[in-house]
């Protein structure tokens, strides 16, 4: 066999390979010395390490433009860091094709457009199109079903993706991530659009992903959420993550306070002894 054969022979077997799944505890993208430029060299990130656990819920919290969502694109490889590496399941994010990350990584924008008149179930469709040529490609139509189902979503799956509410398309936008069926979740703001009920469905269909094994980033501006869902929380305060650990020890009167400018009580509720994080109001003292 020729050297030009086998090197095409290698690129058409690993696209068409299957990832495994992680083992609980396994890291599946990370990040060391990053630092993401914009506008003429104004450092966004700087000096950034993190790790993705397969298994666990990682929020990413701070307040506007701490770098949450760059630091979430620089995950994604959507951004390339200025320095610094990103590695997906152990290969920096350049070594890997398009299709190959789309396998193993699948990613929720803050803003959900499509530029054609695509019906909701369509939308939802486009997540599978990485397992084109794999054996899970006959998982496809479970797959979309399920989705719709577990974003409450089914009876929108025949309306134009452009006609729906913001809330309605967020939640077809986060079906097309979970019929993706990938190891590793990347969320950006999952819950902004959506009402407080459809909020909740949306953790905890995070929380079921995570148990199940995968690796989940959420970014989040509800501390109180990021509480009672994360495994672990990333507090970022001007591109740099000012503390990182379990809700508990992370997310602290003192540090939140200085964090966000603002006056933040850290309390457990009376009843559940769930910790909760509420900013201080009509207090004059």
């Amino acid at each position: 066999m020729s050297t030009v054969l086998r090197s095409l022979t290698g690129v058409f077997t690993r696209r068409d390979e299957v990832p495994a799944d992680p083992a609980p505890g396994t890291v599946t993208l990370r990040a060391r010395g990053v630092a993401v430029e914009r506008d003429g060299g104004r450092r966004v990130l700087e000096d950034v390490d993190f790790d993705v656990v397969a298994g666990q819920i990682v929020a990413l919290v701070g307040p506007n433009g701490a770098g949450k969502s760059t630091l979430l694109a620089a995950l994604a490889g959507e951004m390339r860091p200025s320095t610094g590496t990103v590695e997906l399941d152990g290969r920096p994010l350049a070594d890997w094709a398009p299709v190959e990350m789309a396998r193993r990584r699948a990613v929720l924008p803050q803003n959900h457009t499509v530029g054609f008149p695509f019906t909701a179930r369509e939308v939802v469709a486009m997540g599978r199109a990485p397992w084109a040529r794999t054996p899970r490609q006959d998982h496809d139509e479970r797959r979309i079903a399920d989705a719709l189902s577990a974003t409450d979503v089914h009876h929108l799956a025949a309306r134009t993706f452009p006609a729906l509410s913001g809330g309605e398309r967020a939640r077809v936008a986060l079906a097309r991530v979970l019929a993706q069926d990938t190891a590793t979740l990347l969320l950006d703001e999952p819950t902004a659009a959506l009402d407080l009920g459809h909020q909740e469905q949306v953790l905890r269909l995070a929380r079921a992903r995570a148990t199940a094994g995968a690796a989940v980033v959420v970014v989040l501006h509800d501390l109180g959420v990021a509480a009672a869902y994360a495994d672990r929380v990333a507090v970022l305060d001007a591109g740099r993550i000012a503390a990182h650990g379990p809700p508990r020890e992370v997310l602290t009167t003192e540090l939140l306070t200085r964090v966000y400018k603002h006056p933040v009580d850290v309390f457990d509720h009376p009843v559940t002894g769930n910790q909760l994080v509420l900013p201080v109001r009509g207090r004059t003292d």
